[in-house]
């Protein structure tokens, strides 16, 4: 009896010290992950004689917004941000419409080609960005569309739609197909099947596709800073371009960097309710 109690404490003992040992690596962790976001957001509130003093200043002395002033007032900030909403704006609301359609197909229908067709989504996937660019480029100038706003849009859709369709149509498979059957016994059609049973359930589907669409097609600058002028580029290439003839500055650089990441921020948190998986969980008895 002594024994096993013994072997029980040095059980308890060791799973303590594992314990430990785990949460001190994870806080470790974490605090060289959120450092760089800690520097950023120092550094875009101290004045430039702090930014570049050579002592390290880990809280600002004399807190300013001038740096977020200059940001603003910079040469095509303005211009970037619109850019940046528009173009991603009309990518997203592309890449859902017709990366919905044809997850439903994929999903919902068999025809001939249907897993030739989920192969060549997952290849596409492969295919490093780096490698499409110069056909791209070639394409869009071809078209008349280098140095525009919908060209750049349609490059990102490209982009966008292997991971809508492909995330989409497992949200859509995960739909049991007897609550399609049971609507159009009730007198449903097809459409009105799509309209009030698929497409509602799919919700929560289209608004996490919607935001990592939104992540990916905001913070791209390879491909836009290289098929448009400045002046038609978004901030992600407006913070590239930030320099000036003394150097880097630093200060509007760091502020240009927090006022570009506001609107992935505040779009995730507009729909963040939304947000939810299982909705169709017990809809159908097993």
């Amino acid at each position: 009896m002594a024994a096993r109690q013994d072997d029980g404490v040095l059980t308890v003992g060791r799973s303590r010290i594992g314990t430990i040992f785990a949460n001190t690596g994870g806080v470790l962790f974490a605090l060289v992950m959120i450092f760089p976001v800690y520097w950023v957001l120092n550094t875009a509130f101290k004045p430039r004689d702090e930014v570049m003093s050579f002592e390290p200043y880990f809280l600002p002395a004399h807190p300013t917004l001038d740096n977020f002033v200059s940001a603003i007032k910079a040469e095509n900030f303005l211009s970037g941000l619109v850019n940046g909403l528009i173009i991603t704006g009309l990518a997203v609301a592309a890449a859902l419409v017709v990366g919905f359609l044809a997850a439903l197909a994929i999903a919902r229908f068999n025809f001939y080609g249907r897993r030739a067709i989920i192969m060549i989504i997952l290849c596409v996937q492969l295919v490093p960005l780096l490698a499409l660019l110069i056909p791209l480029f070639l394409m869009l100038q071809g078209w008349e569309l280098t140095n525009s706003l919908i060209g750049v849009a349609l490059v990102y859709l490209v982009l966008l739609l292997p991971y809508t369709v492909w995330t989409l149509r497992g949200f859509i498979a995960g739909i049991p197909k007897e609550l399609d059957e049971a609507a159009m016994i009730d007198g449903c059609t097809r459409p009105q099947v799509f309209w009030r049973i698929i497409l509602p359930l799919t919700g929560p589907g289209l608004v996490a596709t919607a935001v990592y669409g939104f992540i990916q097609a905001w913070n791209e600058f390879i491909i836009i800073n290289t098929l448009n002028s400045p002046a038609k580029q978004n901030l992600m290439a407006w913070l590239l371009q930030n320099q000036t003839e003394r150097g880097t500055a630093w200060g509007p650089l760091m502020a240009g960097a927090i006022i570009t990441s506001l609107p992935v921020v505040i779009f995730f948190l507009l729909i963040q309710r939304n947000i939810a998986t299982g909705l169709t969980a017990g809809a159908v008895k097993g």
